[in-house]
This record gives C-alpha cells, sequence and structure tokens, in this order.
C-alpha cells in the first residue's frame, strides 16, 4: 500500500480525468475514517471532533495552510469541537487523485 501522505498533488486540469469507481475503492482503503459521499459530485467527508474551538480553530489553520501548499482546497465547516473536511476537484467536478492526498494529509495533521 502506497503512503499517500507522502505525495504531492499535480496540477488539475479542466480535461483531467476523474477516478474510476474501482480506483476510488482502492484508494478509500487508504484513508481511515473518510466516507464517500455522492450530492451531484462525488466528494470525500470526514467529521473530526476536539474538545473545544480554540482546537477546531487551530486544525482548521492547519489544513488551511496544508492546502495552500498542494493549491487543492476543500470545503472546511468549522464548529465548536468540530471539524468537517470535504474534498473535490472543482475543475473537473468530481474525485482527482489529488483528493485522496489531501485526505490523507489532512489525517496526518489530525494525528500531530
Amino acid at each position: 500500500m502506497s503512503d499517500l501522505a507522502s505525495n504531492t498533488c499535480e496540477a488539475c486540469r479542466i480535461d483531467a480525468p476523474t477516478v474510476s469507481n474501482n480506483e476510488a475503492s482502492m484508494l478509500i482503503k487508504e484513508i481511515e475514517g473518510w466516507d464517500l459521499i455522492n450530492d451531484g459530485i462525488k466528494k470525500l467527508k470526514k467529521e473530526f471532533s476536539f474538545s473545544n474551538y480554540s482546537d477546531s480553530v487551530d486544525f482548521s489553520n492547519k489544513v488551511a495552510d496544508m492546502a495552500d501548499k498542494e493549491d487543492h482546497h476543500p470545503q472546511i465547516i468549522l464548529e465548536w469541537g468540530k471539524v468537517t473536511v470535504i474534498w473535490w476537484s472543482h475543475k473537473i467536478k468530481g474525485l482527482h487523485k489529488n483528493d485522496f492526498i489531501c485526505a490523507a494529509k489532512t489525517n496526518k495533521i489530525s494525528k500531530n
């Protein structure tokens, strides 16, 4: 199994292919706790729990910093004691390997 968190995102072009269902089924196994959702667009979603608001904000900021470095940005929903992170590739309106890489990096941030 590869270590997705050690990968770097590649530039996503508007004509880049979305990951296939088979690829998504394999990649999801590498990112503990993430759900594949489909609200008309396939996405990755995970809720992270914290004991207070400050920890939620700190985690959100760390995810935002990582997203800027990767030039790939999620939806982040910040609440008291909870942060929901949703990854998908806006340009291709679906999932790209970049989303799985960033989900793995998000998991790594949550463990530090």
